[in-house]
Formats: structure tokens, C-alpha cells, sequence
């Protein structure tokens, strides 16, 4: 597979060229003002603002109404978006950014500096990842409307790269008058600073976002109007794009990918997604006395065989995945210590030293099987049923919407083990760490352990690596923690999945940013 990853890193360095050159490619073609896009995916976000849900379908939204302090390029460089510009201190104690003067918000009050302090520190208090991104933050101040300095008790090597519209949003103050964050019509009706204004959320339907007539970046962004249609299934969405009835997706089925990418009028394009490094992971409930046994979880691992998820089930659009620290992350990743190969007979005779023995009718015991919503997590949570009986493992799957499946994993824990989408992100603190951390437990939220793993080497190892400036050092305590964690196995890495879009070829300037799918689309447009 690594002349496959190859293509899909130039793809993506191709589509991540700035504005001009990406145009001149389009043989000259000057951008074209108006319009209405249509996005069409399937399921529906429970929030307009990841706040408090982090969610991929939520993140996709908000970005185009709420923005960061920063944007990167394909390369990681950071680029401007609410900060102009930024400095950090010799002791990488303290980072101070200068904010975009005459920003307002979409009600019309102005963008400063307190509205900095209250996103971030609300992100540390109730954010799925922000009480880990945010853990070393003691206080931002506020020297004048423009000047947020952010005074940390630690330094935090990966802070600047979490500072995107999608992972730390910038939300307005006042529309969060108390604590309950979750409560603030914000939420449902998102007042922001980016291009495109909040119009309407039906339901169960679609949302509406209108143009920014006041958008800080002049002459952007181009369309009128974005629709984000919610349909039940794949099906739905390649109907809509070969009617015209919709320009894009990212919800497309992988076998229509084949049959649409030789629509006229349809592109398909699969990038490698290097921030987000999107990955299924397979999470042991440790609380389940059987999955508590580390022999029972390495003997499933034995039982599953990664070519058939890849192949069958992602159509070669996937690529097996060696450590829960991705690939792309070259610096960290160890792959040795997550070396489970596909094989029965050890599968077997680890769950009969287990004493694991089988019954009558040859079942050895049952499990409850929860999966994110999605086509593709239900197939490989099929896969993994039909994988598991052949070691006389039986296996009940629980549906479900995407509320129902936080509700059941992360509060009621009405599972024994979960099929889960996990964003592995662009550093192992932010990304990685929460699927290991203890505090998930304490505090559980949304995609922070669910398998309730509770070794305090560990934390302690990731508690050092978030701080530690020094890369040789840091690359050798992620190192520790992928040979603890891959004997331990409270989680399994699967495969790891790019963003694929379909999208009309009038459609042009999709990505702009190395968000891929969460950019803010100020720079897309339609050609006639």
C-alpha cells in the first residue's frame, strides 16, 4: 500500500495549492459569483457546533459559519484566519496573538479578545478533546480587544495545530449567558464570524446556510447559498448527484464510486487526510469479565482479517491500519507492537487457555457488538460477527442513530465491545491519548475511552509527552506507550480511511485548506 499513500499525499498537495494556482489549472477560469451548493450526506449532526460533540457530520457544518484563530496549509504551515499574527515565548509558556481588527459576528456585535478567552476555556472545561488539548492552559488574557495571550503551566508542543475552526472553534461569549454549554441555543442556531451565515435547521431534513454580505475576506466567499440535505442511505445520495439534485458528497457508497467516478458530469476524488487521520478502531469494554482477560482480546484480534475490511467492505479505499498512532505521523508511529496477524488456530488456542471452552453448540460465549452509525461501520461490524462465530464467538449487533450510539457506549455503556470512527488527528495527545486516558472514566464524554482503560503508567506517559519539547525524547515516550497499549489492547486499530468526495464538476475550489472536508468553502464556487 505505499505507493497508494504516495498518490494520495500528492493528490492531496495538488488540491491544497493556493487559490492561483489551482485556478490556473482550471484553464484560466476566473471564479464565479452566485449560486446555491448543495451538500448531501447521510445521517444528521446532534450539534451546529462542535463544542461539546466532535463529531465528523458536525464539524463538516460549523466550519463554514464558526472560525479559528488559524488555518494550515497542506504542508502544516500556519496561515491567518481570526489571528494575523502570532508569537510564542522562549519558555513555550505563553503564546500571544494579534486578532483580525473589524470582525463582527453574525448578530452584528463585534469579534475580541473575549470571546477568545471564553471558547477556549469552555473547550477546556466540556470539549471532548479540549480538556485534553487545553490541560496545561491556566488563563487567557485579554490586554485590549485584539490581544489574547494565552499563559500556560506547561509547555504544549502541538497547541498552535489545534487551533483550526474544526478542532477549536471560536464561538461567540455572549451566546453562552451560563455553564451549560450543551443548553445555549448556539448550538441548533450558530451565530459566527466565518462566510456563511445560519439560516434554518429543519429537522430531520436539511440545513441552510446564506452569503456573508459583511465577510471579513473581501469578495469571498462566491456561492449565495449552501443546502446540507440529510438523506437515510447511500442509495439516496448517488441518486441526488446523478439528477444534478445535489453537487456533493462525502457519504457515497464505495461501489457506486466506480460507476459515478464515469458520470459526465461527476468527479471523484480520495485524499489522504493527514489532520484528521480518520481511522475504524475496534474498543474493548475492560469492565466485561471476559474482555477484561488481555488473551481473550488478542485472540479476536487474531480472528479478523484486515485484507477483507480493505478490500470487501472499503473496495481498496482503505489501508490497514499498524498502531492507533497513524502512519502519517512517521515521527511516532510504531507499528511492531500491534502485530496481530490474521490467524484462526491462535485465535483458537488462546480462548481455550482462557478457558474459554465451547459449548454444545460450539459457542464459547456472546458479546454485544455496538458501531457508529454509517454503511461501511455496519459492514465491517457484520464482518466482525461472521469473523468471530468461526472461534465460536457470538456476536449481537445494536443499531442505532448516532445519538443513541454516544448515549450507549460513552453513559449507559450497554455494550461489550464497539466498533467506533476515531479522528487520530494531526498529534497523538490530541487524537490518540483519549482513547487510553483514565479520565474518561471520571468524566466520561463522547470518544474519550470507552473501553475504560485505567493504567496510570500510561497517563503519566502521555502526561509527559504532552509537554515534552524535546522530539527525540517525546518520540521515545510514544514509543513506551505503543509497546504498553499494543500488549495491553484495550483498542485495535483497523483500518485507516481517507476523504472521499463526489462532487459535480462545476463544482471548483473545493478544499482550500488541510481540513479537507471541514474548510470553510470562502474559496469554492460554480462554474456554468
Amino acid at each position: 500500500m505505499p505507493d497508494r499513500r504516495r498518490a494520495l499525499a500528492l493528490l492531496s498537495s495538488t488540491l491544497l495549492l493556493p487559490l492561483s494556482a489551482r485556478l490556473a489549472r482550471a484553464q484560466g477560469a476566473e471564479p464565479r459569483r452566485g449560486g446555491t451548493l448543495t451538500l448531501v450526506e447521510v445521517g444528521e449532526p446532534t450539534t451546529l457546533v462542535p463544542l461539546t460533540d466532535s463529531n465528523t457530520r458536525t464539524r463538516n457544518i460549523s466550519t463554514k459559519v464558526t472560525e479559528g484563530l488559524l488555518r494550515f496549509d497542506a504542508s502544516f504551515a500556519p496561515q491567518p484566519l481570526l489571528a494575523t499574527g502570532w508569537s510564542v515565548s522562549e519558555d513555550g509558556l505563553r503564546y500571544r496573538f494579534t486578532l483580525r481588527p473589524g470582525v463582527k459576528w453574525h448578530d452584528g456585535r463585534p469579534f475580541t479578545a473575549a470571546d477568545v478567552r471564553f471558547s477556549l476555556l469552555a473547550l477546556r472545561t466540556i470539549g471532548p478533546r479540549g480538556r485534553i488539548t487545553f490541560a496545561n492552559l491556566v488563563a487567557v488574557e485579554t490586554p485590549d480587544p485584539l490581544t489574547a495571550i494565552l499563559v500556560l503551566s506547561k509547555p504544549t508542543p502541538y497547541l498552535l495545530k489545534a487551533l483550526t475552526a474544526a478542532e477549536s472553534p471560536i464561538v461567540p461569549a455572549h451566546a453562552y449567558p451560563g455553564e451549560a454549554y450543551g443548553d445555549s441555543p448556539n448550538g441548533s442556531a450558530p451565530v459566527g464570524t466565518g462566510p456563511y451565515i445560519f439560516t434554518e435547521w429543519a429537522r430531520g431534513s436539511h440545513v441552510v446556510l446564506r452569503r456573508n454580505p459583511e465577510y471579513w475576506q473581501p469578495g469571498q466567499p462566491y456561492l449565495d447559498r449552501i443546502v446540507v440535505r440529510f438523506v437515510a442511505d447511500t442509495m439516496a445520495v448517488s441518486t441526488a448527484l446523478e439528477a444534478g439534485e445535489a453537487d456533493v458528497s462525502y457519504s457515497v457508497a464505495l461501489p457506486e464510486l466506480e460507476r459515478l467516478r464515469s458520470h459526465p458530469r461527476l468527479a471523484v476524488t480520495a485524499v489522504s487526510d493527514d489532520y484528521l487521520n480518520n481511522a475504524q478502531v475496534l474498543e474493548f469494554n475492560l469492565d466485561r469479565p471476559v474482555l477484561a482477560r488481555a488473551e481473550v482480546r488478542h485472540a479476536l484480534a487474531s480472528a479478523i482479517d484486515r485484507r477483507i475490511i480493505t478490500g470487501t467492505i472499503f473496495y481498496g479505499h482503505a489501508e490497514a491500519a499498524g498502531s492507533t498512532i497513524p502512519a502519517a505521523l512517521k515521527a511516532y508511529n510504531d507499528e511492531a507492537p500491534f502485530a496481530y496477524p490474521f490467524d484462526l488456530a491462535r485465535a483458537n488456542r488462546l480462548l481455550d487457555e482462557a478457558g474459554a471452552s465451547r459449548g454444545p453448540d460450539g459457542t464459547r460465549f456472546s458479546l454485544r457488538l455496538t458501531f457508529h452509525p454509517g454503511p461501511t461501520f455496519r459492514k465491517t461490524a457484520e464482518y466482525l460477527r461472521a469473523a468471530f462465530s468461526r472461534v465460536g464467538v457470538k456476536v449481537d449487533m445494536a443499531d442505532g442513530d448516532l445519538a443513541t450510539f454516544i448515549r450507549r457506549v460513552y453513559y449507559e455503556r450497554d455494550f461489550d465491545f464497539n466498533l467506533n470512527g476515531i479522528s487520530r488527528l494531526f498529534d497523538p495527545t490530541v487524537g490518540v491519548q483519549r482513547l487510553y486516558w483514565s479520565d474518561g472514566i471520571k468524566r466520561p464524554l463522547p470518544y474519550l475511552n470507552a473501553a475504560h482503560y485505567d493504567v496510570p503508567a500510561v497517563d503519566d506517559l502521555f502526561r509527559r509527552a504532552a509537554t515534552e519539547v524535546d522530539e527525540a525524547r517525546r518520540r521515545e515516550i510514544f514509543r513506551q506507550i505503543q509497546g504498553i497499549v499494543g500488549a495491553d489492547l484495550p483498542a485495535l486499530a483497523l483500518v485507516t480511511i481517507p476523504t472521499i468526495a463526489v462532487q459535480n464538476a462545476r463544482v471548483r475550489g473545493l478544499f482550500n485548506s488541510i481540513d479537507l472536508a471541514t474548510g470553510d468553502f470562502s474559496e469554492t464556487w460554480l462554474a456554468p
